[in-house]
């Protein structure tokens, strides 16, 4: 029989980023970030101005951080434990939002914090990978874990039989973003592992509803 199959975001669900990469941007580049509030690429100003970093330059900041500053990010409370737990009964991957050229880098930063497992790289809306990674595996419980709004709206088009759990481990900016749940894009909203734990495990071997 196949195994149920965890499908989970890693910045944000997994580790820390943007703390770090606010951190970063203020000890490398003098750069403020407010994680509260203003959308992600309108948040950075020059200390000093009131100009905001243009939207190339933030996307070119972000890969300088992930080039040289993924060993600085920290597991979100519980991840770590969560993730070994799931795996004595489903298996787990992590799909992430980074360049195909990232992957090794991610895979060995996850594996240093106790975390191993295949990683899927992906660009844009994560649906189609999504699919493509349920159809690769054959499960028929599944659960899609992320932080973006917007990546359950894809997922939820593209596989709806998927059950889509919306996580923000960061309460800077959980708070702030877009809620899947309250969209209908997403099955449940829960920021911490204590309470998504669970939650999941029940989901992939309960009883169906």
């Amino acid at each position: 029989m196949t195994r149920p199959l965890v499908v989970t975001d890693c910045d944000e669900v997994l580790l820390h980023m943007v703390r770090h990469f606010r951190t970063w941007l203020d000890t490398e580049h003098d750069i403020e970030f407010e994680l509260e509030g203003n959308p992600f690429v309108q948040s950075m100003r020059r200390r000093g101005s009131n100009a905001t970093v243009a939207e190339k330059e933030v996307w070119a900041l972000l890969g300088g951080f992930f080039d040289t500053q993924m060993g600085e990010q920290q597991p979100i409370e519980g991840s770590v434990n969560a993730i070994a737990q799931l795996q004595r009964d489903a298996d787990v991957v992590v799909l992430t939002n980074l360049v195909d050229e990232r992957n090794e880098a991610r895979q060995r930063q996850l594996k240093a914090l106790g975390i191993e497992t295949k990683i899927y790289t992906n660009q844009g809306p994560k649906g189609d990978a999504l699919n493509r990674i349920v159809q690769e595996h054959g499960a028929s419980r599944i659960v899609f874990v992320d932080d973006i709004a917007q990546h359950h709206q894809s997922a939820a088009e593209t596989t709806p039989h998927v059950h889509r759990l919306h996580f923000c481990g960061e309460p800077a900016i959980a708070p702030h973003i877009p809620c899947a749940r309250q969209a209908g894009h997403a099955h449940a909203r829960i920021d911490n592992w204590a309470d998504a734990l669970p939650w999941i495990q029940e989901t992939l071997h309960g009883d169906p509803q």
